[in-house]
């Protein structure tokens, strides 16, 4: 029964897709963070729908008449010289087929970010594709909070199967990159049922990220609460929140979770800590080595032969940063650190230009919760290999998108005043008192 509902929801989209193009992104959102295929147990659960609606996207893209283009800005620019130092380094990787596999898995996945990029245009497109990706990815957050509620967090909270976020550790991060977003749609919504809503699965969010017994997603916990307290000019308030919020959790969890991240204090004797050194220190000597990297799906025992310290413990490298540097070496990596630094500049740049404009408050807000999002990404994402999930760059393209939007309101708003002034002193030339009778 699953099986045929998604079937008819995913194929009943289609000729709305064709007709609107957009909406095609917005589907193809949902089914690569949700994964609803995955709910079922016949043929739709390896059914390539994703690739359909793509492939639906693409030919409404290129036969709508509709104004497509591409913000260019320097993200823009950094990013398209990313992706193209990619196809370089997957020429000169140590192995060119697998490298060419995962390039073309990638480049499927930044083509539907760049639609994004193209066919939004407005603030209700905007909210539209958040609350889809809220949705899709929350839901595994609302559900693993109500799970770890009824077995007392006796268990690890999973995400769905076959995705990037599969793993407990990067549901978790992913799910704390979601919670700012879950936060701006609360502050956005007027109706109080679905604020409430919104806390809920918020609280219910927070709650799966301590059950996934994730240590980084722990660190990275620290690191937003010290950012908000930092930022926020309720610092007493949210540190309270913090406190109270974090002894309570804190004393519902078992005994098992608070060995594990126990392990912190003494990663030295933690095979898995040891095991990303190891990887991480692989990532450094290949770079050293190789202008290109290694390419895409360099991590074997031939090459840990050569450049790991430990060559009989193969790991990927669990990291952001070393992920890139060992897949596209340094010149890889600084395009990458160059794409996070604009985009958090991009944010930087809405909060300074929107403060105060009623109109543009709903642009601020989100700018504010973007960079919450970013420091979730930026320090979570150092211990978990996310550098190519699609989630961290459709919030850059989303970030790009309100940023036109805002410029765009901001000279409409120019517009109106010097109307209102040249108004203005039309009317008060004309009833201005004579110097002469």
């Amino acid at each position: 029964m699953r099986d045929i509902v998604i079937t008819l929801l995913v194929f009943g989209s289609l000729p709305f897709i064709l007709r609107n193009a957009y909406i095609g992104v917005l589907v193809w959102s949902w089914l690569s963070y949700m994964n609803p295929h995955r709910f079922g147990w016949g043929f739709a659960y390896n059914f390539p729908f994703a690739q359909i609606v793509a492939l639906v996207l693409l030919i409404s893209v290129l036969f709508s008449k509709e104004k497509k283009s591409i913000p260019i800005t320097g993200l823009t620019v950094f990013w398209i010289l990313f992706l193209l130092w990619m196809g370089v380094t997957s020429l000169f990787a140590f192995y060119p087929d697998d490298a060419l596999a995962q390039l073309i898995k990638v480049l499927k996945i930044q083509l539907i970010i760049f639609f994004t990029l193209m066919l939004i245009h407005t603030k209700e497109q905007v909210m539209a594709l958040l609350w889809v990706i809220v949705g899709s990815i929350g839901i595994f957050g609302v559900k693993g909070g109500i799970f770890t509620i009824l077995t007392g967090g006796a268990f690890r909270v999973w995400g769905p199967p076959g995705s990037f976020i599969e793993d407990n550790n990067e549901l978790a991060v992913a799910l704390l990159m979601l919670l700012p977003l879950i936060y701006y749609l609360k502050v956005q919504a007027t109706n109080v049922w679905l604020r409430r809503g919104l806390l809920i699965a918020f609280l219910l969010c927070v709650l799966s990220v301590f059950a996934s017994y994730s240590r980084g997603a722990f660190l990275t916990i620290g690191v937003m609460s010290l950012y908000l307290i930092l930022k926020t000019k309720n610092k007493v308030i949210i540190l309270a929140m913090v406190a109270i919020g974090g002894v309570l959790v804190l004393s519902f969890l078992p005994n098992q979770w608070h060995e594990r991240i126990d392990t912190i204090q003494n990663y030295q004797e933690d095979a898995s800590a040891m095991g990303r050194l190891n990887a991480w220190t692989y990532s450094v000597n290949v770079a050293n080595d190789r202008l290109t990297g290694g390419g895409f799906n360099s991590w074997s025992i031939p090459t840990f032969q050569i450049y790991a310290p430990n060559p009989n413990d193969v790991h990927a490298a669990h990291s952001i940063y070393f992920g890139v540097l060992g897949d596209h070496g340094w010149i890889g990596l600084l395009l990458f650190v160059t794409i996070l630094l604009l985009a958090w500049r991009t944010g930087v740049w809405i909060l300074k230009n929107t403060r105060g404009i009623e109109e543009l408050k709903w642009a601020y807000d989100f700018a504010y919760y973007f960079k919450i999002s970013m420091v979730a990404y930026c320090f979570g994402g150092a211990f978990l290999s996310l550098a190519y999930f699609d989630f961290p760059w459709h919030l850059f393209a989303i970030i790009l998108i309100v940023k036109k939007i805002t410029e765009a309101q901001l000279d409409k708003l120019k517009q109106e005043q010097g109307l209102n002034r040249e108004s203005g002193v039309r009317h008060a030339s004309r009833t201005a008192p004579s110097m002469t009778r």
